[in-house]
């Protein structure tokens, strides 16, 4: 499948407008005690975003999305600069919640909570992680403690939830449960609400090494939580199904954005390698400060291919868990060598807030655990392999 004119003109239009207009706002002083954007910059960049045609992207006025392998190269450029992505819409987790809203949701709850996303006007959260002390739900969701169950049209939803990204400001929440109904046979259920809501309280924000996403990465405690019978998305039992058809998206999406960060970090450092000066020659001339950036673009360019190729598969319909998994795994660990390496060309300069180079390898960090860490991935790849050779005996 060939990637549109259309899509190529958008991701045009997405770069021009983050370089010209985003980069001027990386050393801006609006962020929260986390280091995080203020809601006020977001929606004055996103105002920006609107007026230059750039806002949610990736999704066409009509409401039809870009294929994957088009939302590549749109996201690809969003996040050369992590405020890019806030800017321009594409951001975790709004943008993996506007992919399931948008395949799972009825008309009726797209009207209601998919539009002011699409529109950049609300942010959301995915409540799905809890508690590692509680043995809650982590990288495998069947773990998962927070219950609901049927009350008359309503469904009671109890449990701890954390690393809720966004929560905090956040309008539009998706609650995932397991259904303690018989009906549902033990399976979860997930339910879009509004937020804020008093049976949703924010117990703690802890301090985390990325500071790129609004809201950072909430503890939460829900209590009685009351929701209409038909704000549950999908049907009641589906919740682990659903799951998947979010997550492997969202993997390659988050692969897609920092791809774009360390493209920038990797220009950044190139740029200080060929105007510095040590030992009588510019540092790229010395092999060791060359040779890094020689892999970098090596791996960039394996990056950009394991990405093409997951999004393609995913364009044919599959759920592509095995492929995002080993793309996740690839990309992820690929970025943070990159990323490492722009800080170790740049020397004192690449460990301070001058650059958004610092900042991308502490996303990059970040990125390799959330969404599944390498270890649980590489796990489920090799179930897969001892599943594959049994079956071929």
């Amino acid at each position: 499948m060939t990637i549109s004119s259309e899509a190529l003109e958008m991701a045009a239009k997405v770069e021009a407008f983050v370089r010209e207009k985003i980069f001027p706002y990386e050393q801006d002083p609006r962020r929260d005690h986390h280091g995080a954007p203020t809601d006020e910059l977001v929606m004055e960049m996103r105002e920006l975003a609107r007026a230059a045609g750039v806002l949610t992207p990736h999704i066409r006025p009509d409401g039809s999305h870009f294929n994957q392998r088009e939302t590549a190269v749109i996201l690809i450029k969003s996040g050369l600069t992590p405020l890019g992505m806030l800017a321009c819409n594409t951001q975790a987790p709004d943008e993996g919640n506007m992919y399931l809203i948008g395949h799972v949701g009825s008309p009726e709850l797209k009207d209601r909570f998919l539009k002011p996303l699409v529109e950049g006007r609300a942010r959301s959260a995915f409540f799905m992680t809890e508690p590692a002390e509680l043995n809650g739900a982590g990288a495998d969701p069947s773990m998962m403690l927070t219950t609901c169950r049927k009350d008359g049209n309503h469904w009671v939803v109890n449990g701890k939830k954390c690393f809720i990204t966004g929560a905090e400001g956040a309008k539009v929440g998706i609650v995932m449960a397991k259904s303690e109904d018989p009906d549902s046979k033990g399976g979860a259920c997930m339910f879009l609400v509004d937020l804020p809501d008093p049976a949703i309280q924010i117990t703690g924000v802890p301090n985390t090494i990325d500071s790129s996403m609004p809201g950072s990465h909430a503890e939460i405690t829900i209590d009685n939580l009351r929701i209409p019978a038909d704000q549950m998305l999908g049907d009641a039992g589906e919740g682990f199904k659903y799951a998947q058809i979010r997550l492997s998206p969202a993997r390659l999406s988050h692969c897609m954005r920092w791809l774009g960060g360390c493209m920038r970090a990797q220009e950044i450092a190139t740029d200080y390698a060929n105007r510095r000066t040590a030992f009588g020659k510019t540092l790229i001339d010395h092999e060791g400060v060359g040779f890094m950036l020689a892999e970098n673009m090596i791996d960039i360019k394996q990056c950009e291919l394991m990405i093409d190729w997951c999004a393609g598969v995913l364009d044919t319909g599959s759920l592509g868990t095995v492929e995002s998994s080993m793309t996740k795994v690839a990309v992820s660990e690929a970025l943070m060598r990159i990323a490492d390496k722009c800080v170790q060309v740049m020397g004192g300069l690449g460990v301070t807030d001058k650059t958004i180079v610092e900042t991308m390898f502490r996303e990059v960090r970040a990125f390799r655990i959330y969404d599944g860490p390498t270890e649980v991935h590489k796990w489920s790849l090799a179930k897969k392999l001892r599943r594959d050779w049994k079956a071929a005996q």
